[in-house]
């Protein structure tokens, strides 16, 4: 028998696993009974579309069998299932393949009591039944092969793994059970009410096999003379699920319990759904859809390697889990099923690709999801949940998909100038917008703070316009710029578009112009390369400088991440300083001809305009420098 050193991650898992406080271990069935019907669900699909398997297995059908030893304090859960080989031991079981379980391990903190917590918004597959497993064997032997393996491990650092003998394909998982706290799972009535409870509409016969005591019945005859009833030990089979696929059934017939439990089967996800989609259509084309969004969005969310968490069904047969194809990546945190009755059955990756029936399935299914998120916007509370995991996602969609683009801006929430508690709509946005504006201002930066007490926004604020705070930059630079118009009002960024207009008249600007004509000469020869232009400005007050660019360079500051991408250096975007006539530096200044001080105090009025916007200053000595000498004149 071969020793394995497990993956470092998987290491991590088992360890949290075995010193888990997860108070909810009854878990691990549910896990297990999933795999059992996922190698069922792929054989199914091989034994019909297979020319080696599918004489073979002609009469073959997927059942899942449990039983258990109450004084050996053990269960075995076995399958029929495609079954594994060497290669699949290893691969499946001995390291972390699945980017939703990396996902978790990143997510460890090492505080036993916190880590816990996470196995209840993950669920870690197989890896769970170390929450009460001594030891674990893994019996199996995968379909069309001769050899069979057996994997042994008690959760440590290694496992064995050995060729042995199995004369049927599937997988045998025997458990001992590691002390009295968790015997309870090795009794009748506790695995049948964990299986009624998870795992009731997996679409395969869950049988549970054990003994029971039977009590012969006497005749009348028997009892008057006086014989005694004879007692023996029978072997019960038992069905202990209903079998069906839950989304063949009919809505009406369903409790949200029934969809709620199908969904933790099939999502690893120990909450309940904040959003159940069900829907049968016919006509063109005949499918099932059953979608659900999880109130915690998954934790491999943002990774590239990111799980699809869609199933594909075709006439109830598992196809595909791997297709991220089947909804778009914007909407990669659904979870759920697509059963088509139009494709065939041998319906290929590439195939799946450029199906027309596929597409129409896809689009539909988009506008129903878009459809149902809308309608759960009318519940405040709920709505503030599904925000607060998914608007980072939906902005993707709205750069992503034109089609719907429209339908994701209504459900989108943005900070704003308006209420720093309570997100905005851009609805609700354009309602309290005076009728003369047509516009949508923005401001974009990662800290939300920096970008309330920007100058920038000084004068949208005394004129009372409201400006939506834009404070995750990597993305929001990237959409918002790409948006053009929600409902014919144009979005603007208030670093590139001019101030709301002033008071003054056009002979004061002219005046005001030509006083300080002289002085904005020379910052902009003091701060030479610095700066690609330097002029005056009406959209301050209490500040003396601001930072603002123009459209074309707003357009390369917004393709920065496209350059990185691809390995490109990022051209350098000069910012444009604008100064402001009316405050008092600015007029001292211009009164001054000491070229020394001028130039200290150009390049402090490029500076603190950089800072109020959160960007770095280009020399920090050489500010903290001029700031020293200027503040001791000052005293």
């Amino acid at each position: 028998m071969a020793k394995h050193q497990f993956q470092t991650e998987v290491g991590q898992l088992l360890h949290l696993m075995t010193h888990s406080l997860y108070s909810n271990k009854e878990i691990f069935i549910r896990e297990l009974v999933s795999n059992a019907s996922d190698a069922i669900d792929k054989l199914n699909y091989l034994r019909l579309t297979d020319e080696k398997l599918k004489e073979s297995f002609a009469s073959w059908k997927g059942e899942i069998n449990i039983s258990f030893d109450e004084k050996d304090k053990s269960l075995t859960i076995v399958d029929n299932g495609i079954g594994m080989n060497e290669e699949d031991m290893i691969n499946s079981i001995g390291t972390i393949a699945k980017s939703g379980t990396k996902s978790f391990v990143e997510a460890l903190t090492g505080d036993a009591k916190k880590d816990s917590n996470l196995i209840g918004q993950f669920g870690v597959g197989f890896y769970s039944v170390f929450m009460v497993a001594e030891k674990v064997d893994v019996i199996s032997k995968k379909a069309g092969e001769e050899t069979a393996y057996k994997w042994s491990s008690t959760g440590t650092g290694e496992f064995d793994l050995a060729p042995c003998t199995k004369e049927t394909n599937g997988t045998v998982i025997y458990i001992k059970l590691k002390d009295d706290e968790v015997s309870e799972f090795a009794s009748k009535y506790r695995i049948k009410n964990i299986v009624e409870k998870y795992s009731n509409h997996i679409a395969y016969p869950i049988f549970l096999n054990y003994d029971e005591e039977v009590t012969q019945t006497l005749s009348e005859e028997d009892k008057k003379a006086g014989k005694e009833a004879v007692k023996t030990i029978e072997r019960k089979h038992e069905q202990i699920n209903e079998a069906t696929a839950l989304w063949t059934q009919a809505k009406a017939k369903l409790k949200q319990e029934d969809y709620n439990n199908f969904y933790k089967s099939i999502s690893q996800d120990s909450s309940d759904p904040l959003l159940t989609i069900h829907t049968k259509t016919e006509g063109v084309n005949e499918y099932t859809t059953l979608f659900y969004i999880p109130k915690i969005a998954p934790m491999d969310m943002y990774r590239a390697d990111y799980q699809s968490g869609i199933k594909l069904y075709v006439k109830r047969v598992f196809i595909t889990d791997d297709d991220r194809e089947l909804l778009p990546t914007y909407l990669r945190f659904v979870r759920g099923i697509i059963d088509s009755e139009d494709l065939p059955l041998n319906v290929s990756r590439e195939i799946l690709q450029e199906n027309r029936i596929l597409a129409n399935i896809k689009q539909s299914s988009v506008k129903k999801i878009l459809s149902e998120i809308k309608k759960l916007s009318k519940d405040e509370e709920k709505y503030s949940q599904f925000i607060e995991q998914y608007n980072r996602a939906l902005k993707e969609g709205v750069y992503q998909d034109y089609t719907n683009k429209e339908s994701i801006l209504e459900l989108l929430r943005y900070k704003s100038t308006n209420d720093e508690k309570k997100l905005t709509s851009l609805e609700d946005y354009k309602q309290r917008a005076n009728s003369e504006q047509k516009a949508i201002y923005y401001i974009v930066g990662d800290n939300e703070k920096v970008l309330r007490n920007s100058p920038l926004i000084e004068s949208y604020k005394k004129n009372g316009i409201e400006v939506l705070i834009l404070d995750d930059k990597e993305i929001d630079e990237i959409v918002t710029p790409t948006i053009g118009a929600f409902k014919e009002w144009q979005f603007k960024d208030v670093t590139t578009c001019e101030a709301p207009k002033s008071q003054i008249s056009e002979e004061e600007k002219k005046e005001i112009d030509e006083k300080y004509k002289d002085i904005v000469v020379k910052i902009k020869e003091k701060l030479k390369d610095e700066v690609k232009d330097v002029k005056l400005t009406s959209r301050l007050d209490s500040f003396a400088s601001c930072i603002t660019k123009d459209e074309q360079d707003a357009q390369m500051a917004a393709m920065a991440h496209m350059f990185k991408a691809m390995g490109q250096e990022v051209p350098d975007v000069k910012p444009i300083l604008e100064i402001n006539p009316n405050h008092e530096i600015v007029q001292k200044l211009n009164l001054t001809k000491d070229e020394e001080l001028i130039e200290d105090i150009a390049w402090i009025l490029l500076d603190l305009g950089k800072i109020s916007e959160g960007l770095d200053v280009s020399d920090r000595v050489a500010f903290t420098k001029r700031l020293t000498k200027i503040t001791s004149k000052a005293l």
